[in-house]
């Protein structure tokens, strides 16, 4: 690589970048297309392929997107891939990784809503979200061990003494995320206060500064209303800029909106659009364009995936700008450090939330342990190929059984 001397930083860093453009929206592409798991495991799969095997990010600027994914409201998984696209590229690569990760769960779910309303439900989807939802568990599991090993410390004693606090925030977010069943901002920012003040307290605390600020029939492709699809879009939009947390934050407040308060969708269906949300790839979120198609047609999922993931992306490339500047500061970097390991312990919280429900019996539990021992054991197994077999699984298991 030719290296060239430079005056702009700007510039300069754009030089020292070891992929392109597109090689990253390639990237969010083929996750988005093939991602499964949702925002637990997706995360994951960031640091993995990103941080540790491509090394087109360093950890600190990993921790410093989850950080602000976790902060921020909207689906995490989108922000996170967001951020990673403002790294290196600002506003042009925030908008085309956006876009690359989200449109083929966009499209897959509208094609099951044709489905849904083509034959008036989904009675196979059960019998595969079976299998599938306990796979799910596993795999997710995984992603949370390694993120808790690379984030906070290894599993040994000196390790772990040396970084006490930080394992006491992991476990303060798992109990809290698990007893709330949401992920609390206000502990995210109360940990990192805390971390921050005890390992890298700033000057102004011990010297007094001045305050500063920061067409088709049947399938209802076009049945949709001008008034259904103004009420869509206010709902989701307030679904994408007051939630906060992951895919499992966002259920509570559409179950409340589109079952109970627009009467929408009814139980049943509900169910459903999450169970499509969890068998496909890409972020959880997207369920809001499975939602959107049943109420309003083609545009109505267009109009409810726009809403909900227009504002995590403003907040994201309006917020990324100072966040990077400022996260060099070691006080700034400890405040991160302790969000992060309450942020990891409510990613496992939600684990075990979503365990509690994937997990109805025996055979799924041996699924769930099944697919743990198989990415453990099998090194070039990957996720995509275990969701087809535990598919295939739970509709032989549904159907003989």
């Amino acid at each position: 690589m030719k290296i060239v001397e430079m005056r702009n930083p700007e510039a300069a860093e754009k030089a020292s970048v070891i992929y392109s453009l597109k090689d990253l929206v390639l990237y969010f592409l083929k996750l988005g297309t093939w991602g499964f798991g949702g925002p637990v495991a997706l995360v994951g799969y960031m640091q993995r392929d990103l941080v540790e095997q491509k090394k087109w990010l360093t950890d600190e600027e990993y921790k410093e997107g989850l950080a602000l994914a976790q902060l921020a409201p909207g689906p995490l998984a989108a922000q996170l891939g967001i951020y990673i696209g403002f790294v290196h590229y600002r506003l042009l690569g925030a908008t085309l990784v956006g876009l690359a990760f989200v449109l083929p769960s966009f499209i897959m779910v509208v094609l099951l809503g044709m489905a849904y309303k083509l034959y008036s439900g989904l009675p196979w989807m059960q019998a595969v979200f079976y299998g599938v939802g306990a796979a799910v568990i596993g795999i997710i599991s995984m992603s949370v061990y390694k993120l808790t090993i690379k984030s906070i410390s290894k599993l040994n004693a000196n390790a772990i003494k040396s970084n006490w606090l930080l394992w006491l925030f992991y476990f303060v977010g798992i109990v809290v995320t698990v007893v709330t069943q949401r992920e609390e901002v206000l502990l995210f920012i109360f940990t990192g206060l805390i971390y921050m003040l005890v390992k890298a307290p700033p000057h102004w605390i011990s010297k007094p500064v001045t305050s500063q600020s920061i067409i088709l029939s049947g399938i209802g492709f076009w049945e949709y209303s001008n008034d259904a699809l103004l009420k869509i879009g206010l709902f989701f939009a307030k679904a994408g800029a007051f939630v906060f947390g992951s895919g499992l934050a966002i259920v509570p407040f559409l179950h409340a909106g589109v079952v109970q308060q627009y009467q929408w969708l009814t139980e049943a269906e509900f169910v459903d659009s999450v169970a499509v949300a969890m068998i496909t790839p890409g972020p959880v979120v997207i369920t809001v364009g499975f939602i959107g198609y049943l109420v309003g047609g083609f545009p109505g999922a267009s109009v409810a995936a726009l809403a909900t993931f227009l504002p995590c992306f403003l907040f994201t490339v309006v917020l990324a700008p100072s966040f990077k500047k400022i996260a060099k500061n070691h006080s700034i970097k400890a405040f991160v450090d302790g969000i992060t390991a309450s942020v990891i312990g409510a990613l496992a919280g939600s684990v075990i939330i979503i365990g509690t429900r994937s997990i109805v019996d025996i055979t799924t539990a041996i699924i769930a342990i099944a697919t743990v021992f198989a990415l453990i054991y099998i090194r070039k197994l990957q996720e995509p190929h275990i969701i087809v077999v535990a598919a295939v699984a739970g509709l032989l298991i549904k159907s003989f059984v």
